[in-house]
Order: structure tokens, then sequence, then C-alpha cells
């Protein structure tokens, strides 16, 4: 689902509270998550509360937590995670399922409050346009659809519905939280603003790997 009028500013919080993770979230796409930390305990409260997102970003270097968190460095575009289900398995630990949001890029260095939480003032950016996935992707869809279905058939549902398999965004992303490439690869495609050329790029890999022939 798309979120809004790209002109009209996003109810965020400013600034938007961060939680960095060794992951690239894609718009659209689902996060799990397991929280025990009290400052990201306080977090999802806060969210809770004021029906807000929170910004997920990539941690490009460094350790965020424990004794040996230093020389972090976020990656400079995130996207929001919007908390649907609260699970409390246990006194002190969440259970998180989110949905991604739109991105966002940040408009200022991140700042580490008393409690350890980052902030940081953010942009954000326009959804992707609604572009048709051309004839010579076809294959790369109907392969994003095969998988899809063996998944299933599994007891796995990687994806939020409805599948918009007539999306080239939408199909472009599910595939980069397939591949087996690296962090900073999934980083580069995220932050492409032509979801043209990121399906492109993903059509291209899977035919190196063999995944699509023809």
């Amino acid at each position: 689902m798309r979120e809004t009028d790209p002109a009209a500013p996003p109810p965020w919080p400013a600034p938007l509270p961060l939680f960095p993770l060794q992951t690239v979230l894609f718009p659209g796409g689902l996060l799990s998550l397991k929280v025990f930390e009290a400052r990201y305990l306080d977090l999802v409260g806060e969210c809770l509360r004021s029906r807000q997102p929170f910004g997920v970003i990539c941690l490009r270097h460094g350790a965020e937590a424990g004794p040996a968190s230093t020389s972090v460095q976020l990656e400079g575009v995130g996207a929001v995670a919007h908390i649907d289900e609260v699970d409390a398995e246990q006194p002190g630990i969440l259970r998180l399922r989110c949905t991604a949001g739109r991105r966002f890029r940040l408009e200022g260095a991140p700042q580490r409050a008393d409690n350890g939480l980052w902030r940081a003032p953010v942009q954000a950016v326009a959804d992707d346009p609604l572009r048709m996935p051309g004839p010579a992707m076809l294959q790369t869809v109907a392969a994003l659809a095969e998988a899809i279905r063996r998944l299933k058939e599994q007891g796995h549902a990687p994806f939020a519905q409805p599948y918009r398999l007539d999306d080239a965004g939408w199909v472009a992303n599910r595939w980069c939280e397939l591949l087996p490439v690296s962090l900073a690869a999934k980083q580069k495609l995220m932050q492409l603003e032509d979801p043209v050329i990121r399906l492109s790029l993903v059509d291209g890999f899977l035919r190196d790997k063999k995944v699509v022939v023809g």
C-alpha cells in the first residue's frame, strides 16, 4: 500500500527514532524483531502509544550494542517500520511483526540520547512510481511467482499480501530480499530511485546465476 501523497509530509516523529540493524529493509517488506533491550522496549511502547513508526537503518560499520560498541557508522537511507503485531512471550521480551513503509534519507547526523536510542532528522523519499515490468522482465516476474508458490507449500509466508506482480518496484524489492548478495549491494539497490533499473539489475543477477534462463 502506498502511504500518502509524495508532496505531503508523512506523520513521523521528528526527529525519527532509529533502530540500527544488520539488514536492509525494503518498502513493503516484512520485518520480525525480538526486542529485549530496555531502550528498544521503551521505543516500542512509545510507537504503540503514538501509533507512529520507527526507522530501520542498516549498520555500515561497528557494533551498535554491547561493550564493543564503537565507531558506529549508519547508512544514509533507511525505511520506516510500522508495527502490526506485538507478542509478549515472556516478561521483558517482545516479538514484533512489522511492515516496511516509505524510505527516508538522513538529513543530519544521528544523535544518541541519554537512554541510548538513536534519533535523526530525516527527509521522506518518494514511493517508487508505479511501473509495469517490461516484456524482457516477464520471466523474472514468473520466477518470483513460482518462488512464492514453493515457499507457501513449505509453510513460509515471507511477503505481505497483496502480491503486486504487475509492479516493477514490488517485484524488484521482493527479489532483493531473497537474493544472497551483500548488505552493501542490497543497500545500493534499495536506494535506487528508478524501480525499472532496480528490476533490471536483479534480472541480470538472476540470469548470471541461471535462475532465469532464456
